[in-house]
């Protein structure tokens, strides 16, 4: 059976879905019913709007078992009457239109770089922690300020640089200003 409907949110989709049913009385089948196939189909493809026109979108699509299960209850207890056992329901496809499913990329890659952003800024707060960490480390022990420094020149000058900076503590220049 295949069904063009809205969801409960009013987004429009093509729905394709397969119902697997027995005869288990046939002469109810045949005297119920004028057509039990037919009816079968008819009962199973309304059900299947009705069931979609309560769900949202997001529920349509991630939660197909439920559906399946909810379609196979319905049918099986309408077809009861005519001596038939619905035995199987399943979605097979939700067709989207082509705008819609454009719309739900641009979101999920909105949703992606939102989490990248989180990261990264979970990333740097952890950094900063850390450079906080260091900073009351070196304080404690003035001669860890002087070995990062060293081991900083050190770093320089392993790359083929031409010049070299040899940062100088403030400390030093209090010592001029002082004599004015």
């Amino acid at each position: 059976m295949c069904i063009r409907d809205s969801t409960k949110d009013n987004v429009s989709a093509k729905v394709n879905a397969v119902v697997y049913f027995r005869v288990m009385d046939p002469i109810k089948a045949i005297i119920e019913v004028q057509n039990y196939q037919y009816a079968t189909s008819q009962m199973s493809q309304t059900t299947l709007r009705s069931v979609i026109g309560e769900m949202e979108l997001d529920e349509l699509l991630s939660q197909r078992e439920k559906i399946n299960s909810t379609l196979q209850d319905i049918l099986d207890k309408q077809t009861d009457p005519w001596g038939i056992k619905v035995s199987n329901v399943e979605v097979k496809h939700v067709d989207l239109s082509e705008e819609l499913r454009r719309a739900m990329a641009r979101q999920a890659e909105a949703e992606r770089e939102r989490r990248a952003k989180v990261i990264a800024a979970e990333g740097e707060y952890q950094a900063a922690e850390k450079i906080c960490q260091a900073a009351e480390k070196m304080q404690q022990s003035p001669m860890a300020l002087q070995l990062r420094y060293l081991q900083t020149l050190v770093e320089i000058g392993t790359e083929n640089n031409t010049t070299t900076l040899f940062p100088i503590p403030i400390d030093v220049f209090k010592v001029f200003a002082e004599r004015k």
